[in-house]
């Protein structure tokens, strides 16, 4: 049997939340065909399988959460596929409850996860209404939905019939049961006001003309404590005056890694104002023979990179990271380039990026783009990041301040190109401007060293020498 792990996909990661299989128990799988996808904070992607062979047992279902290195399937190889249809039999054979703990013994020596989970799942509805309590036993595995759904909402699990794979409570299930109790939440209130009613009933003093008065606003005290318990009830079904999605598993995590992110650098960020005139005129003239020639276009992306790495390599504090009280010194300039998605964001990195010239930086910036949104980037490529870019100004933004992304001290985000008058020498000139913002970490980095390096990356593009091609 071969271990099907779950990467880490980050220095900062250390759980991911597997949310879909694409091969099931039997099916076979080719070496480095996908596998099943994953969701973090870094990337939402497809993981290849790790060898060649039959997918014999799927330990951690859909939806998920698990740490990085957990097993979450196994595969057989060609010599051991009798051995993993062995299994298959035995997960036939539990469903006689008489037979589950026989069943359970019998398949020790296998340490297999998915026939135990069927057992697991039959025999825990008799424990359930005994505690009363909300366990992943009862319901089956439940997804962070779920859970969340059912704590917000105060919904004891036992209660609910799971519709999915093994029992499994699903999102549906729980909109269901909600829908039910809205239904039944009218029913209390002819069985509770009987209860009232009799306790006013004995008034036998000749005084009855002041007692009826009384008794009234008795009897009304149980209508409001119901009628606030059906009004929750009632909001499914009222108009659509707001609608209310659950993040994606993706949107989570990055929520948690840019809150992180707060919480641990200190955020500071200085801009200066560059004038690109120079390259945006190499490029206006390059880039038709720039497409011809290597087949993607020529932007101003591997221009920024340039000048950046050239400028951590003079300051290479930029290009530390902290761990603890120590200062880490990467030799390596490994640049992440942030990749926006339909649903998040992405940095994947380019290594050695001081290596390589305008072509080679612009290619892998294409290839990993590229890559990201049609989720086929491999773990090692948003791992190792020393320094990260950001282009929010390919969406018209002129100026942000953009979030570290850890363990990194900095992250340089450059605004759109444009032109605007500029006075140069005493006259006025139509250039084409950007503002560069450095964000860095005051723990590491002073006001100085940032604007002396982000001086240095403006000086670099004002004042471009290099030949592209």
């Amino acid at each position: 049997m071969i271990d099907v792990e779950m990467p880490q996909m980050g220095e900062s990661i250390v759980e991911g939340t597997l949310t879909k299989w694409l091969k099931k128990p039997g099916d076979k799988v080719e070496r480095d065909e996908p596998l099943f996808e994953i969701s973090t904070d870094k990337v939402d992607t497809e993981i290849p399988s790790p060898a060649a062979g039959t997918l014999a047992e799927i330990l951690v279902e859909e939806g998920k959460t698990v740490g990085i290195n957990t097993v979450v399937g196994r595969i057989s190889d060609g010599a051991s596929s009798s051995a993993a249809a062995a299994p298959a039999p035995a997960a036939v054979a539990p469903p006689p409850a008489a037979h589950a703990t026989v069943a359970q013994s019998d398949g020790a020596s296998h340490v297999d996860a998915a026939p135990p989970a069927p057992v697991a799942a039959s025999a825990a509805p008799v424990a359930a209404p005994d505690t009363g309590t909300i366990v992943e036993e009862t319901a089956g595995p439940l997804s962070p939905l779920v859970r969340k759904m059912a704590r917000e909402n105060n919904i004891d699990l036992s209660r609910v019939k799971g519709t999915g794979i093994g029992g499994r409570i699903t999102k549906q299930d729980l909109e269901a049961y909600l829908s039910g109790q809205s239904g039944t939440a009218v029913a209390p209130v002819p069985s509770r006001a009987p209860a009232v009613i009799p306790t006013p009933a004995p008034v036998p003093s000749p005084a009855s003309v002041s007692a009826p008065a009384a008794a009234p606003p008795r009897e009304a005290a149980p209508v409001p404590s119901i009628v606030p318990a059906a009004g929750p009830a009632n909001m499914p079904g009222a108009a659509p005056a707001m609608r209310v999605e659950p993040m994606t598993i993706m949107r989570q995590k990055i929520a948690e890694h840019m809150t992180f992110s707060k919480h641990t650098s200190a955020h500071v960020t200085t801009v200066h104002k560059c004038d690109m005139t120079k390259v945006v005129k190499l490029r206006e003239k390059l880039k038709g023979q720039f497409q011809a020639q290597y087949g993607f276009s020529l932007t101003f992306m591997p221009f920024i990179a340039r000048a950046a790495v050239a400028a951590l390599r003079q300051y290479p504090l930029v290009n530390a990271s902290i761990e603890g009280t120590n200062i880490i010194y990467h030799r390596d300039v490994n640049l992440g380039i942030a990749v926006a998605l339909e649903n998040g964001l992405i940095v994947p990195v380019i290594r050695n990026a001081d290596e390589k010239n305008i072509v080679g930086l612009q290619r892998s910036i294409v290839d990993l783009a590229a890559r990201a949104r049609s989720r086929q980037l491999r773990p090692d490529e948003v791992t190792g990041g020393t320094f990260s870019i950001t282009n929010f100004g390919s969406f018209g933004s002129i100026f942000a301040t953009p979030v570290i992304n850890q363990p990194q001290v900095a992250i340089l985000g450059v605004g759109a190109v444009q032109k605007e008058p500029v006075v140069i020498e005493d006259a006025i000139a139509i250039r084409s401007t950007a503002y560069l913002a450095l964000t860095f970490d005051h723990r590491l980095i002073d006001g100085a060293l940032a604007d002396q390096f982000t001086a240095k990356v403006k000086s670099i593009l004002e004042n471009w020498t290099e030949e592209v091609m």
